[in-house]
């Protein structure tokens, strides 16, 4: 008999203007009449009402009503198994933090989970993991993946711009994360799902040829979250992080360790994505490009980033996975790394 392979993939995408406004109608038609809602800092003010009349007037009940700050596992865990039995549903409102929670909650008390970002910072709205405390430590857990994704482009154009240079970061990493993955199947360390790598190599090259003019162009934004949620899909359907956190996520991975401020996720991982791409000496062109054209590397530069912080990184990114098998979990591929840290022109550009 043939096996047959099951995922889960998000019932509910809207990306638009004023998308915010139509929750309620939403999820009444999805038959979802009592909800929790978790917004991140200092949300409530911004968008809670406009929330809020949008699921009264389609008489959805709000059980719970709150904003989240804690992204501890013990604090997640106690916000889970306190919720409202009559909850259907689980709404994260916000940026990583309460997006993780949310979706981890959701995931502990087996509940459809509705992601709600108001940034687009990273893919994490949409994958089937959550990154959480655990110990004092960033950590990866098994989460679930988002029932319905609800975008508002009008509120992620009122997000500092920031956000959405980490989002363009992290999107386009799956360029070097994919060609990390392929390796690690050369050198036998795994065997790469092939429909995973094509919807994630979908979603990088369509967002790349998307034309725009700003990086707030509606057109760009929708490419731009739809192409983020096709790689959260990727994930699931490997069942693995492999097809879109390769070399360059272990890097900023290794900078969140030791660094007393880290920048965003999504502006390390683009800076170690061009690194990467040029170790690799696959596709550095098309992420320089896009880089600059988007203003990217603009903002970069003015952060004052320290080269010596990303040699570091190199080096103590093997750790980070060890059972991974990555460019940078061999020392030539380390060493040539550190080597066009100090000497490909782009690099001595923007950090210091």
């Amino acid at each position: 008999m043939i096996s047959r392979q099951s995922i889960a993939i998000p019932s509910v995408l809207k990306v638009g203007s004023g998308a915010l406004g139509e929750m309620g109608r939403i999820l009444k038609e999805k038959q979802i009449e009592n909800v929790v809602l978790y917004f991140g800092n200092d949300l409530i003010d911004l968008f809670g009402a406009r929330v809020m009349e949008s699921l009264q007037q389609q008489r959805v009940n709000v059980l719970e009503y709150r904003e989240l700050d804690s992204v501890h596992m013990e604090d997640i865990v106690q916000l889970a198994f306190s919720m409202d039995n009559r909850a259907q549903a689980v709404v994260g409102i916000g940026g990583g933090k309460v997006i993780d929670a949310s979706k981890y909650a959701a995931f502990l008390r087996k509940l459809p989970f509705i992601s709600v970002p108001t940034s687009t910072s990273s893919d994490g709205f949409s994958s089937s993991s959550a990154s959480l405390l655990v110990s004092g430590h960033r950590t990866s857990v098994p989460a679930r993946m988002a029932y319905g994704i609800i975008v508002d482009t009008d509120v992620i154009k009122s997000a500092p711009v920031k956000f959405i240079y980490s989002g363009v970061g992290d999107l386009v990493s799956k360029i070097t994360s994919l060609y990390d993955w392929i390796y690690e199947e050369r050198q036998g360390v795994t065997v790469v799902n092939d429909f995973a790598l094509m919807i994630a190599k979908k979603a990088v090259n369509s967002f790349v040829r998307t034309p725009f003019e700003s990086v707030q162009d509606d057109l760009f934004l929708r490419e731009l979250v739809d192409s983020l949620a096709m790689s959260g899909i990727a994930n699931e359907i490997a069942g693995s992080s492999a097809p879109v956190s390769g070399s360059e996520h272990l890097i900023s991975h290794a900078l969140d360790q030791f660094l007393e401020q880290p920048q965003l996720h999504g502006i390390q991982v683009g800076i170690a994505t061009y690194l990467m791409s040029r170790v690799q000496n696959h596709r550095y062109k098309r992420v320089d490009t896009i880089f600059t054209q988007t203003g990217f590397w603009e903002y970069v530069q003015s952060l004052q980033l320290r080269r010596e912080d990303f040699e570091k990184a190199v080096d103590m990114a093997p750790m980070i996975k060890p059972h991974r098998h990555t460019y940078l979990h061999e020392e030539k591929y380390r060493n040539l790394a550190k080597r066009l840290l100090r000497e490909d022109e782009k690099l001595k550009e923007i950090l210091v």
